[in-house]
């Protein structure tokens, strides 16, 4: 791949693996509206190996806490704060683990991922985004987080499994459904995709490690940072953003790209 590919699959990803515009349909809309190569499965791992570290960096605080709790609930002890971040956490993953590994077994990802198909996802959940967040009331905090909260917004992060949902999207609009303030909506959405990009990286990495050689390696190196780079950066202004505007923009911007992308896809 040339740098400049790497480049935009990279910064593609960095920038909407967070923002609730969905990473996985612009990554499929690259090649589908440009002509260039798919980037390929290893690529792929490389930049959501960028996003991960992004997202633990940014979220260290809370990471650490999570991390602290494990030892505690592999002993079955759920008496701190960190054992219960930890278990909520283990909770919300379940749904999407499970649908995803359906769906790869079953073949169903490749009928996914037509320009049409994303189309849709992008105009409907982008109006569900701005449903739940003018209905949803701003009455939790991301600490009162429930074992049924994180139960209930990992059945919705499943269906993220569909290019152009958006996992972050709609997280966030079960988040806000459920009461929980713009902000800690948008933090929780951002917790739970650590362990739900470590599932899809190791189920990944699993299928291309024995394929890879070593100008492939250096191309994911590459892409891996400057995704890294570019999902700190979402990370930053969504979150700033969060605590002052609604999610309106985003769903504005889904929107108008869906409509385009069915206009695209029907003509």
């Amino acid at each position: 791949m040339t740098l400049f590919h790497l480049f935009l699959v990279a910064v593609i990803q960095g920038l909407t693996e967070f923002l609730p515009i969905s990473s996985s349909g612009h990554l499929i809309l690259l090649p589908n509206l440009t002509g260039m190569q798919d980037q390929g499965q290893v690529i792929d791992v490389a930049v959501h190996v960028g996003t991960l570290g992004a997202v633990i960096l940014y979220f260290w605080s809370d990471v650490r806490l999570a991390l602290s709790g494990l030892p505690d609930l592999v002993r079955g002890r759920i008496d701190s704060q960190g054992s219960w971040l930890a278990l909520c956490l283990v909770i919300a993953t379940v749904p999407v683990t499970f649908a995803g590994l359906i769906i790869k077994l079953m073949h169903w990802d490749l009928l996914l991922r037509s320009t049409a198909v994303i189309g849709w996802t992008m105009l409907v959940f982008g109006i569900v985004l701005y449903w739940t967040d003018q209905k949803g009331a701003e009455i939790r905090t991301a600490e009162r987080w429930s074992l049924r909260h994180a139960f209930t917004m990992g059945l919705w992060q499943a269906l993220a499994l569909i290019p152009g949902t958006s996992r972050s999207g709609i997280t966030i609009s079960a988040a806000r459904l459920l009461g929980y303030e713009r902000h800690d909506a948008a933090r929780l959405a951002m917790l739970m995709s650590i362990p739900t990009i470590m599932a899809s990286g190791v189920l990944l990495g699993a299928e291309v490690a024995a394929t890879a050689d070593a100008a492939v390696a250096r191309d994911g190196a590459i892409a891996a940072a400057l995704a890294l780079v570019a999902a700190l950066l979402a990370l930053t202004v969504m979150m700033r953003l969060a605590r002052v505007i609604s999610f309106t923009p985003y769903v504005i911007y889904r929107i108008v790209l869906g409509v385009i992308l069915l206009w695209i896809a029907y003509t």
